[in-house]
């Protein structure tokens, strides 16, 4: 006795319960997280018009403004490349410290590791508060902040880079009796190179975007001239600021793209 083959669902029809169930569940998560969070959804709502008069008001740019913001931009610009550079020039001996491959003692490991986390737990805006206080306004500020900032992001990057290495390079210089430094030189570094490059410039595009930020708290560059415009309620002013940060942002992203397809 032959029974009749039940039909299976196609991968189409099996996609589309999941995306209907993804889509219910991702709601109720919503709707949960804004109720214990006390987030009022239909504030945003209420006060969109706002928002639009806000976009309205920043639709005349005062361009006349561009020659007054060039300097503080290029201030930002250089912020963001002094800080990435030092702070990842201290990283690599962090990171060599924090790999598992080539530091065997475990002591010195998590000592390292708990110090970068540290750093890592600390907010740029927080610190760009501190070191405002400390140095007063200006890029000096903003530059200790990013170095603080790129230096606890690149080691944990880097030491990750390094833990994936192939040891066969580091095998065959420990058996002829070469130095840490040796090997580390010859046989790590050019294995991490290309990661390196590529964090290095991952981190200088997202500096060049937070020195904007930071410089809003004092700590010099783009960010003060634009938290003078929005004191003063000139939005056509404010929207130059971002027209040009984003004209900036936009380049650094190119030439960082570039780069890559170059040297890597």
């Amino acid at each position: 006795m032959t029974y009749p083959e039940i039909p299976r669902r196609s991968w189409v029809q099996r996609w589309h319960v999941k995306g209907i169930g993804g889509t219910v569940v991702l709601l109720v998560l919503l709707v949960a997280s804004s109720q214990m969070t006390g987030v009022d959804v239909g504030m945003f709502f209420s006060n969109f018009g706002q928002f639009m008069n806000l976009l309205v008001r920043m639709s005349h740019p005062a361009w006349d403004y561009t020659t007054v913001i060039i300097q503080p931009l290029l201030e930002t610009i250089q912020m963001a490349i002094l800080g990435t550079t030092i702070g990842a020039a201290f990283a690599i001996p962090f990171a060599v410290l924090s790999a598992s491959n080539l530091i065997h003692s475990r002591l010195l490991r998590n000592v390292t590791r708990l110090f970068l986390d540290l750093v890592r737990t600390l907010p740029d805006l927080l610190l760009a508060a501190i070191f405002v206080a400390i140095f007063g306004i200006g890029s000096t500020a903003g530059v200790v902040t990013l170095a603080i900032f790129s230096f606890g992001m690149v080691s944990k990057l880097f030491y990750e880079v390094i833990e994936t290495i192939d040891m066969g390079p580091l095998e065959a210089l420990e058996s002829v009796g070469a130095s840490k430094v040796t090997i580390i030189w010859y046989a790590v570094l050019p294995q991490i190179l290309n990661q390196f490059i590529s964090y290095f410039l991952y981190t200088l595009e997202i500096n060049v975007r937070a020195s904007t930020v930071l410089g809003y708290l004092g700590a010099g560059g783009i960010g003060v001239f634009l938290q003078r415009s929005l004191n003063e309620f000139n939005y056509s002013q404010t929207a130059v600021i971002i027209l040009a940060t984003l004209v900036v942002v936009l380049v650094i992203d190119g030439i960082s793209n570039h780069l890559r397809r170059v040297l890597l």
